[in-house]
C-alpha cells in the first residue's frame, strides 16, 4: 500500500475504455494507451510495468468468466 500503487490503482480504474476484446472474449488492455495515460498522470513507469500486468490478467480471467455464465454473445466496446 504505497502512493504508487494507489497511483496505479487509480490509473486501471481510469483504462475501461481500453479494452482489446474479440467476439465473446476480453484479451487484454491497450497497454500502449494504459501507459501513455499513465506518463500523463504522473504514474511511476517502474510501478506500471510491474503491476499493470497482474492486475491486467486477473481483469481479463474475471470478465471472460462472467462472458462464459452469462452466455453473453459478446462484449460491445
Amino acid at each position: 500500500m504505497t502512493l504508487e500503487g494507489w497511483q496505479v490503482w487509480d490509473l486501471v480504474g481510469r483504462l475501461g475504455g481500453q479494452l482489446r476484446v474479440l467476439p465473446g472474449a476480453v484479451i487484454g488492455w491497450d497497454l500502449s494507451a494504459a501507459l501513455a495515460l499513465g506518463d500523463a498522470l504522473g504514474v511511476p513507469p517502474l510501478e506500471m510495468a510491474e503491476l499493470l500486468p497482474v492486475i491486467e490478467a486477473v481483469m481479463v480471467r474475471k470478465l471472460n468468466e462472467e462472458l462464459s455464465a452469462n452466455g453473453g454473445p459478446g462484449v460491445r466496446p
